[in-house]
């Protein structure tokens, strides 16, 4: 089919979005045909939906929908536990071919990305609308699934475009056209406003998208912050915000969260729980040099209920063992015996760079520089042997047993059939895809 190249007018800027439909039960799907055209679940180890095939849509199913309620609406589902390695590995295959017809990718989530194809039609010989056509075939064949595509002149409307037409659409919106896009469309169904935003909204008479746009600039700018003078801005089809292309080199927060069947009332359980996503928290912090000057606790009770506090640290920190013994007390405090427990969790705040202080006369300084070099090596194992060979005795609990027992204990098939050489500590970087492993 010939290109019908948009003019540049209509495209001042040209930035497509591209979202892997359903992509979780997508690639379990596409590695396994047999579950092609049936009810497929990924979320069998946390007991709630993660994602879901478009067959089990078409039947109800939404995500975070406990698999008890999906039983009584799609009794023939296939649940399955998320193969977290996998989807990683396929994600990065998705950028670098998105990276084949741009360099300025933004990796917005595991699924989903925005690329700015501006000035690329004479390096690719091809007008906007053949590149992003483009992007979506190469995609398509490469996964045997399909991916909804927007071409549009900024990312807001990237964004609508490329939900215009689930699954598998390809929209473009130039400039002259978004007006009859977002006429009739709920303002709460605009990328970046939510439920708050869209009360406040309401309480001004703006109910659609259109009626946001068509204010007055100096009106928008009275009564909203920047991120929505942004959004404002791009609904009337100027690009005001920008690719974040940059890898990432640092966090404002970490956060580590594990869900664990069965629920369990035994608090030294559950604290073992708690203390393995402290380890997992800071053993990220110290790969990006962060220490924190705060943390989070949280625990999640199995009918969904959550409690947790806040603790400060004398100076910032990333050794878990100074972290788990502020936790711990906190803890007590949370836990009540009487309840089942299906999650723990930790958040580090105020993150500064870890960098070691001044010599002082109490010896606290030489003590945190043993400490360094201490989690140093025990880092070093970790990523020659494995995450969890080395941990503290307040995690053993957690890591003697699986993190599911039953048949939520079901692993993925990843996990199951090993490539020749590997084992289950030290694994390459190979998504196990488009056919079994022999």
């Amino acid at each position: 089919m010939a290109d019908n190249p948009l003019t540049i007018s209509s495209f001042p800027r040209a930035v497509i979005h591209i979202d892997a439909d359903a992509f979780f039960a997508s690639c379990e799907q596409s590695r396994n045909p047999k579950l092609q055209r049936l009810p497929v679940i990924t979320g069998k180890e946390r007991n709630i939906v993660a994602s879901m095939s478009y067959e089990a849509k078409a039947r109800g199913v939404v995500r975070a929908m406990r698999l008890s309620e999906v039983r009584k609406l799609c009794p023939d589902a296939i649940f399955l536990p998320s193969d977290y390695e996998t989807y990683s590995l396929l994600s990065k295959r998705f950028f670098s071919i998105v990276r084949r017809y741009t360099p300025d990718v933004e990796e917005y989530g595991i699924d989903e990305c925005f690329a700015d194809i501006t000035g690329m039609q004479r390096p690719l010989h091809m007008g906007y609308r053949r590149i992003a056509a483009a992007m979506k075939e190469e995609l398509d064949l490469a996964f045997g699934f399909t991916f909804s595509t927007g071409l549009a002149p900024n990312k807001t409307i990237a964004k609508i475009a490329s939900k215009w037409q689930k699954p598998s659409g390809l929209t473009i919106i130039p400039g002259r056209d978004i007006h009859e896009f977002i006429r009739g469309m709920p303002v709460e169904k605009v990328w970046g406003i939510g439920p708050q935003t869209t009360a406040y909204l309401a309480k001004l008479g703006i109910s659609t998208a259109l009626d946001f746009a068509r204010r007055d600039e100096e009106w928008v700018k009275e009564r909203f912050s920047k991120p929505f003078y942004e959004t404002w801005q791009e609904l009337n089809g100027r690009f005001a915000m920008g690719l974040d292309t940059e890898e990432k080199e640092s966090y404002y927060t970490i956060q580590k969260v594990k869900t664990f069947t069965p629920p369990s009332s035994d608090p030294e359980f559950v604290f073992a729980q708690l203390s393995k996503n402290v380890e997992n928290a800071t053993m990220k912090a110290r790969r990006y040099h962060l220490a924190a000057r705060e943390a989070v606790c949280f625990l999640k009770t199995q009918d969904f209920r959550g409690v947790g506090a806040k603790v400060k640290f004398s100076r910032p920190t990333a050794f878990p063992h100074e972290i788990i013994a502020a936790l711990e007390p906190v803890f007590q405090r949370l836990f009540r015996p009487t309840k089942l427990y299906r999650s723990t969790g930790v958040v580090l705040l105020k993150l500064t760079d870890d960098i070691i202080i001044q010599p002082d006369l109490f010896g606290v300084t030489a003590r945190i520089e043993r400490l360094a070099r201490v989690y140093e090596a025990v880092d070093g194992v970790r990523l020659k042997y494995g995450k969890h060979t080395l941990f503290l005795g307040s995690s053993f609990s957690a890591n003697r047993f699986a993190q599911h027992l039953g048949e939520r204990g079901d692993v993925p098939a990843r996990r199951e059939e090993l490539f020749k050489g590997e084992t289950e500590r030290q694994r390459l970087n190979i998504p196990m895809f488009m056919g079994e492993v022999k």
